[in-house]
C-alpha cells in the first residue's frame, strides 16, 4: 500500500491558483479527479496525518501512487475541466450515476428525411429530440399508442421502412390509421416533417394551441356536413386529452424545471429528479451513487447538489435536456459558478435556487420522499448483495489457498462449430461485479482442439500484457528501449488517456473446463514466465473446481457463495462467445450460401443483399422474385434458388467445445 508521503509534492510547489488534480494509482490509472479554487490549500489537506482522514480518504490517498494538476484561470474553467476529465477517465472515488443509460426516453430522430418516433436508451446523439425520461418503457409505448393517432408519424426501423417501399405496401400502423405511410408516398417528406413537429410540439407542453385548432377544424368540418371527418376530430381531441391526463399539472405558469432531492448516508446518496416541462411532469429519474472521497470526510447536501449539476449537466447535452431553473434542497456555495457555467452550455439564463414556498415548495418535498424511500429499499438489497460478494470473494481465497482476494477475476470460453468459426471470449469482474469495459473476444487463428485454442487466448492475452510492460518501463528489462511518454504513462494509452487493453493481470485466471484445458493453460503461463496469477477450471458437469498439479478437483459445496460467483463468471463467458460465434457464423453464411454459383460474382451478391436486406428474406423468394434484381437472369435466379435450399437442409446446430451439449438450433 502506497504511503501519501512518498509522492507528496515538495513544499511550496503546488500553485495557489484554481484548477484540476488527478490521483494516479500505481498503475498511472486517474483513480480520482477534483477541483479547487486553490490548489494549494486542497491539496495539502491530503497530506495531513493519515490516521486523522476519514476512511474514504484515507483509502483513496493510500490506493494513489502520485498526483498531478493543471492550472486554469476561472472556477468556470475548472469546472469545465473536471468534467471532461471525469466524463473521460471514469475515476474510481468520483461520484459515479450507476444506472445513467437504464432510463428509456421518447426521441424523435429528427436528422433522417422521414423523422421515426421510438423508445430509447443510452448516451444522447445529436439530431435526436428527446422526451422524458420515463421509468417503464411501457409508459412510453402507452402515450405513443395514444398519439399515433392524432400524430401518425413513422415508427418502423429502417429495414422495414425500406422494406415496404421496395414492394409497395405499408405495415399493419398505416392500414390502421396509425401511420402516414410515408414509405409509399402517402404524404410527401414535407408533410410527415410537420406531423412529426405537431408532435414535438404537443410533447413540449404546447397542448393549448394545438386542441383549439383542433376543435375549429372540427367545427368547420361539421358546418360543411363532414361529419365522418369532424367526428375523427373529436375522437382525436379525445385520445390528447387523455394523454395529457396522464401527465400530472404542478405548475400553473408552465414552468420548465428540475427538481432534484437526495437521502443520504456517510457512504452513499440517493438522488431522485422530477422533470418538469410545461408545467408538468414529463419524467422521473433516480440514482444511488458512491459519495466521493473527501478531506473532511463529510459529503454534505450543499456538495452533493455541486456534484450533481457538474456531472448530470454539461457543454456535450442536447441544450434542450437542461432547463431554465434547477430547484435544489441547498444551495452550494459555488452556485454563482455554476449558473453560469450551465447558461453557457444552454445558451440562456439558467437558474439555481431553493424552493421557500408554494407549489413548487411542495413538490420538492414530494421528491425528497421519493429519495428517502429508494435510499431505504436500495440499502436493504445492497446490504445482501454487498455481503454476498464479500463472503464469495472470501471463500474463493481460502478454497484456493489464495494469498489476496480474488478482486478481478478474467474467464476465457470458446465457441464453435464443428471447428468452424472458432471464437473465444474473455470476461472480467472486478470486486464481484462484471466490467463490461474489459470484456474482448478473440478469432481464433490456428486448428486443433479446445485446449489448443484455450493455450491460443491465454497465450495471446498475456503477451500483450507483457508487451505493454515492457513498452511501459515496468518490465525490468534493461535493454528495452521504452518510450519516454509510455514510461511516464505505464499502463496508459497516449492516444486516448485511458488504460491499454491488456494493461492490468487479474488476481484469479479461469478457463472453461476442466483438468485437460487447465494444463494447457497453466503451460503457457509457465512459459511466459508468468507465476503471479492464480488459475483454476470450473468443470460443467459436476462444477467442479480444477487446480494445475493436482489429481482431484476442489469441491466446493453447492450452496456456496465462492461456487455461485465463479458459475456466473463462467455462464458470463460463455454468453459473450455463443454471441461473437453467432456474429461470425451469420458473416459466413451469408457469403458462402451464394459462393460457387454459376454466374453470380461479387456484384451480383452485393445486389442481392441489398435489394432483399437479408439472406433470410433471401431464402424465402422464388425464382421470380429473385430475378427482379437487376443483373439477375432466369437461370442464374433458377441456380441461387437452389443453392440456398441446399444450405438450408445443410444447417448445423452450434454446440460448445467443453461440454459437446447443442447451443441452439440453427434457424436460418
Amino acid at each position: 500500500m502506497p504511503d501519501p508521503s512518498t509522492y507528496r509534492p515538495a513544499a511550496g510547489s503546488i500553485p495557489l491558483e484554481p484548477g484540476v488534480y488527478r490521483f494516479r494509482d500505481e498503475h498511472r490509472r486517474v483513480i480520482y479527479v477534483g477541483k479547487a479554487k486553490s490548489l494549494r490549500q486542497r491539496l495539502n489537506s491530503y497530506f495531513s496525518d493519515v490516521a486523522l482522514l476519514h476512511p474514504r480518504t484515507r483509502q483513496m490517498v493510500t490506493t494513489a501512487a502520485s498526483v498531478e494538476w493543471t492550472v486554469v484561470q476561472t472556477e468556470v474553467e475548472a469546472l469545465q475541466l473536471e468534467y471532461n476529465w471525469i466524463k473521460e477517465f471514469d475515476p474510481r472515488f468520483n461520484v459515479r450515476y450507476r444506472d445513467d443509460k437504464s432510463y428509456p426516453s421518447l426521441a424523435v430522430t429528427l436528422y433522417e428525411e422521414y423523422p421515426r418516433l421510438q423508445v430509447m436508451r443510452g448516451p444522447k446523439r445529436k439530431g435526436v429530440r428527446y422526451f422524458g425520461p420515463y421509468s417503464h418503457a411501457w409508459a412510453i409505448r402507452e402515450t405513443l399508442d395514444l398519439l399515433l393517432r392524432v400524430f401518425p408519424a413513422r415508427t418502423c426501423s429502417a429495414g422495414v421502412f425500406k422494406r415496404a417501399g421496395q414492394i409497395g405496401r405499408p405495415c399493419l400502423l398505416g392500414y390502421i390509421g396509425k401511420c402516414s405511410a410515408p414509405c409509399v408516398g402517402r404524404v410527401s417528406a414535407d408533410e410527415h416533417r410537420e406531423i412529426v413537429e405537431d408532435f414535438c410540439d404537443f410533447m413540449a407542453g404546447k397542448t393549448d394551441q394545438l386542441l383549439k385548432r383542433l376543435e375549429r377544424e372540427m367545427a368547420a368540418a361539421s358546418a360543411e356536413l363532414e361529419f365522418e371527418r369532424a367526428a375523427r376530430m373529436r375522437d382525436d381531441i379525445e385520445a390528447l386529452r387523455r394523454a395529457m391526463e396522464k401527465q400530472a399539472v404542478v405548475f400553473g405558469d408552465g414552468t420548465d424545471a428540475d427538481v432534484v432531492a437526495f437521502a443520504c448516508d456517510d457512504l452513499e446518496a440517493a438522488v431522485q429528479v422530477f422533470h418538469v416541462r410545461g408545467g408538468r411532469v414529463r419524467g422521473q429519474r433516480g440514482w444511488v451513487i458512491d459519495t466521493a472521497a473527501t478531506v473532511d470526510g463529510v459529503m454534505d447536501t450543499p456538495a452533493l447538489v455541486e456534484r450533481f449539476v457538474s456531472q448530470f449537466y454539461g457543454p456535450d447535452e442536447d441544450r434542450s435536456s437542461i432547463p431554465r431553473e434547477i430547484l435544489v434542497p441547498e444551495l452550494p456555495e459555488n452556485a454563482d459558478v455554476l449558473e453560469q457555467w450551465l447558461s453557457q452550455a444552454r445558451g440562456t439564463k439558467v437558474r439555481l435556487r431553493v424552493p421557500q414556498r408554494g407549489d413548487k415548495r411542495a413538490l420538492m418535498e414530494t421528491v425528497a420522499r421519493n429519495a428517502a424511500q429508494s435510499f431505504t429499499q436500495h440499502k436493504l438489497k445492497r446490504a445482501s448483495d454487498l455481503t454476498a460478494r464479500s463472503q464469495a470473494l472470501s471463500e474463493l481465497q481460502e478454497a484456493l489457498d489464495l494469498t489476496i482476494a480474488p478482486l478481478r477475476i478474467e474467464c476465457f470460453d470458446v465457441s464453435h462449430v464443428q471447428g468452424t468459426n472458432v471464437v473465444a471470449s474473455m470476461v472480467v469482474f472486478e470486486d464481484g461485479l462484471a466490467r463490461k469495459s474489459e470484456y474482448r473476444r478473440f478469432t481464433m487463428r490456428t486448428g486443433g482442439g479446445d485446449t489448443d485454442w484455450i493455450a491460443e487466448v491465454v497465450r495471446r492475452r498475456f503477451a500483450r500484457y507483457l508487451d505493454e510492460r515492457v513498452a511501459s518501463g515496468e518490465a525490468g528489462v534493461d535493454d528495452v528501449e521504452a518510450d519516454p511518454e509510455d514510461v511516464a504513462r505505464p499502463g496508459i494509452d497516449p492516444a486516448t488517456g485511458r488504460p491499454k487493453k491488456f494493461a492490468y493481470p487479474p488476481n484469479l485466471l479461469v478457463v472453461d473446463g476442466g483438468a485437460p484445458q487447465v494444463a494447457a493453460a497453466k503451460a503457457v503461463l509457465d512459459d511466459l514466465g508468468i507465476d503471479d496469477v492464480a488459475l483454476v477450471g470450473l468443470a460443467k458437469r459436476l462444477e467442479e473446481v480444477w487446480v494445475p498439479g493436482e489429481a482431484y478437483p476442489v469441491i466446493l459445496p453447492r450452496t456456496s457463495e465462492g461456487l455461485y460467483l465463479l458459475q456466473r463468471v463462467r455462464d458470463e463467458a460463455h454468453r459473450f462467445a455463443i454471441t461473437f460465434h453467432r456474429q461470425k457464423r451469420s458473416q459466413a453464411m451469408t457469403t458462402s450460401a451464394l459462393d460457387g454459383i454459376p454466374g453470380l460474382g461479387e456484384t451480383r451478391r452485393k445486389a442481392l443483399l441489398a435489394h432483399f436486406g437479408s439472406l433470410k428474406r433471401l431464402r424465402a423468394a422464388n425464382v421470380e422474385d429473385v430475378q427482379a434484381v437487376s443483373g439477375i437472369g432466369h437461370r442464374t435466379a433458377e441456380a441461387i434458388v437452389a443453392a440456398l435450399a441446399e444450405t438450408a437442409k445443410a444447417a448445423v446446430p452450434a454446440v460448445n467445445v467443453t461440454t459437446g451439449e447443442i447451443i441452439e438450433a440453427d434457424d436460418r
